[in-house]
């Protein structure tokens, strides 16, 4: 079972994933509802607290962005209000552009700066990775302009900046 010691309580598997897990061994699916009522009650199950902790990790970790985070929660089968709700939390005050800065800084550590993108499938390829990093497009593009050697191509990907009221 996967359950790490976070402070002074333990946090484990949220409890959609717990459940699938204690089902496939349990010999009653009644012993599963008893164990999962006692592990909440006591207070080793908590889908908040897994959420923020998971969440944080990834941004800390694996500096991820958002929508990758998300969609990670709700693979994980945490619900997607709690899911959004925590990730809108946990990256309230994070620069997603300086943070796709220092992802594309960090993938591409070993190769030359000037030569980073000269290709334009390297580029093509660098928008692929950042999307499924979970950036959104338009900061990626942002972001990349700055690192492309032929700034161009990237306008026809942008997508239209919407008009704020």
């Amino acid at each position: 079972m996967d359950i790490r010691r976070q402070g002074a309580r333990w946090a484990g598997p949220f409890y959609g994933e717990l459940r699938e897990k204690l089902s496939r061994r349990a010999e009653r699916a009644a012993d599963v509802d008893e164990v999962l009522a006692r592990l909440k009650d006591v207070g080793y199950l908590d889908d908040r607290r897994y959420a923020e902790g998971f969440a944080s990790a990834r941004l800390v970790n694996q500096k991820l962005g958002r929508t990758r985070v998300i969609q990670d929660l709700r693979q994980r089968r945490v619900a997607p209000s709690l899911a959004e709700r925590t990730v809108q939390k946990v990256y309230h005050d994070v620069d997603e552009e300086a943070l796709i800065g220092d992802f594309i800084r960090r993938k591409y550590r070993l190769a030359p700066r000037e030569g980073l993108f000269r290709e334009d499938k390297d580029l093509a390829a660098a928008y692929r990775r950042l999307l499924h990093a979970g950036f959104r497009s338009g900061d990626i593009i942002r972001v990349l302009k700055r690192f492309a050697r032929n700034p161009d191509l990237l306008d026809a990907l942008e997508p239209p900046q919407e008009e704020e009221v």
